[in-house]
């Protein structure tokens, strides 16, 4: 070599005839790995060129200038999500109701929640190794420090990001495995699926729990056009549907008078009546429920596949997760009071636009002072469209944990897991068409003498749409 090398100095002629042997360290070196005559501005150029592939594709930049074996992990870790999502992407294109399934699923939840924790641990862990292949050092000072603010800023927001979107997965999976915990599937009855909506009121001046609010969510499966059909809770001479253990127990039906309102009927099975229903616990439900469903079935006409019992001293810290809720107020209306001077009144909730916290909301909801009964069911359905307006996108996503709690809280149901996918889609229809109402109260029904069979028929009419009409 060094005989070549006396040539090749003493005959120029030579020197550009023949190529240059070149070591196999120096051919594998890029622009990336070879940094030792590297200027500080071509430094600088590197340093920010690694940054963008790290968050372009995390990996990359160890690829081309580092551990090839973390890039190799990287990468797949990233590719891995990618395909994941553009997979979901593709099934939601041609069915939307299968992503709506897939993303209900606890079991599918929990693996993404801890691939994603996993992942952002990941990226942190890339994004340091970037900021040590950057050689910082071999950087002007103000350009070091500006270069070094944004990696730690990228690096914090990008793995922060991700292990955010991983523990909203969990909770969303523990939100859903918590409350959804009943097998089984329900199919439609007359193309409709019935649900029986309980808001129970168990106030400090109560004893035991009553659900003052009683309507069914009757939902055309097909096209999602919803009914909410509205039961007083003062209503009287209510039967039981056939079939029902009740009827041997109140063989004439809950006739009693003033002290058998249908809200009644709850705490009277729970104190009374319980082994009537010695299976309730095991399909997700009470003994007062199910008394409760045999007699809103009597009263409609309808068969009630599932129920929902919202407890209305939670839903309070639901419409907090929810940021409040706005709700135009008819009339001036106190906080609290159970006296008739109002000389216990707390506050008062004014007439007009008013934006209302979880307490105020309840209050709203329960206020009988000077109000009926009607009027009280007027204001609970204002207050539940209130609350679904509010539960938009951008609201759950930024609000979610505080909403999963609430729920957690908030909710009993008996609804199969595997039918969330159909409820969501068809909630979402039933969204975007609006939800009529068909309130049982007077003048239109005698709450005290009901005529059921009159009931029914106003029924079936409430799920003929307009468009059927003309």
């Amino acid at each position: 070599e060094e005989c070549e090398t006396e040539i090749t100095n003493l005959n120029p002629r030579l020197s550009q005839r023949t190529p240059q042997r070149t070591s196999p360290r120096v051919r594998a070196t890029g622009p990336f790995r070879n940094t030792e005559r590297a200027t500080p501005q071509q430094m600088h150029r590197r340093a920010w060129w690694l940054l963008l592939l790290t968050l372009v594709v995390p990996g990359s930049a160890q690829l081309v200038a580092g551990n090839r074996r973390l890039a190799r992990i990287g990468i797949t870790a990233t590719i891995g999500f990618w395909i994941f999502f553009l997979l979901l992407l593709i099934v939601g294109l041609i069915n939307k109701g299968w992503v709506i399934w897939l993303v209900t699923l606890p079991v599918l939840i929990w693996i993404l929640s801890g691939a994603l924790i996993a992942y952002s641990i990941l990226f942190a862990i890339l994004t340091l190794d970037t900021l040590r292949l950057m050689r910082l050092g071999r950087l002007y000072n103000r350009e070091r420090w500006i270069t070094f603010g944004a990696v730690v800023l990228a690096g914090v927001l990008g793995a922060s990001a991700i292990s955010y979107a991983g523990n909203l997965a969990g909770v969303q999976a523990n939100f859903i495995g918590s409350i959804f915990n009943q097998g089984g599937f329900t199919s439609p009855i007359d193309g409709r699926y019935n649900i029986m909506l309980l808001g129970a009121d168990a106030g400090a001046d109560r004893f035991g729990i009553r659900p003052d609010s009683i309507s069914v969510i009757s939902i055309d499966a097909a096209t999602g056009q919803t009914v909410n059909i509205g039961i007083p809770r003062n209503m009287q001479h209510v039967g039981f549907s056939s079939g029902s253990p009740m009827n041997k127990i109140y063989p004439n039906g809950w006739n009693c008078g003033i002290e058998c309102l249908i809200n009644a009927i709850y705490k009277d099975v729970e104190d009374n009546h319980a082994d009537a229903y010695p299976d309730a616990a095991k399909k997700g439900s009470t003994p007062g429920t199910e008394a409760t469903r045999d007699a809103v079935e009597y009263v409609t006409g309808l068969e009630i596949q599932s129920y929902v019992l919202v407890d209305m001293a939670s839903f309070t810290e639901l419409i907090d997760a929810l940021g409040g809720i706005n709700i135009n107020v008819k009339e001036r209306l106190p906080i609290g009071g159970q006296r008739d001077d109002l000389s216990d009144v707390k506050g008062w909730i004014e007439a007009g636009q008013q934006h209302m916290d979880g307490y105020t909301a309840l209050w709203y909801a329960r206020s009988r002072h000077s109000t009926s009964d009607y009027d009280r069911m007027r204001r609970q359905h204002e207050v539940e469209q209130a609350v679904l307006s509010q539960i938009e996108p951008g609201t759950v996503l930024t609000r979610f944990q505080g909403i999963a709690s609430a729920g957690q809280k908030l909710v009993r149901t008996d609804i199969p897991s595997a039918m969330l996918s159909q409820y969501v889609e068809l909630a979402g229809k039933a969204r975007s068409l609006g939800i009529k109402e068909l309130s049982l109260v007077p003048p239109n029904v005698d709450v005290i003498h009901p005529n059921f069979s009159a009931i029914h028929e106003m029924v079936k009419k409430s799920f003929i749409t307009d468009e059927v009409k003309e």
